[in-house]
């Protein structure tokens, strides 16, 4: 059975998706910043500007999960404290 594109399901869908390179980026912040480097450096990483323009940083630095994973580790640090 041959699968129905995407498009074809919902002409619509496009409006609600996310671009998949800010997927990766949302992954890769995340991730390095879980191995203890600051959120200026993982900017600063080729891998990050090359992916993504300054207002594509904007909405990765917006997602629930980037603030759910840089805010648990701020708490921490000042539990540490």
């Amino acid at each position: 059975m041959a699968r129905v594109p995407d498009i074809l399901r919902s002409p619509f869908a496009f409006l609600f998706a996310r671009p998949q390179t800010e997927e990766l980026v949302v992954e890769y912040v995340v991730r390095e910043h879980h191995s203890g480097r600051s959120l200026v450096d993982i900017l600063d990483d080729a891998y990050v500007k090359n992916r993504c323009t300054s207002e594509q940083v904007r909405r990765v630095l917006e997602r629930p999960e980037v603030v759910h994973a840089l805010g648990d580790d701020i708490v921490a640090a000042q539990l540490k404290v």
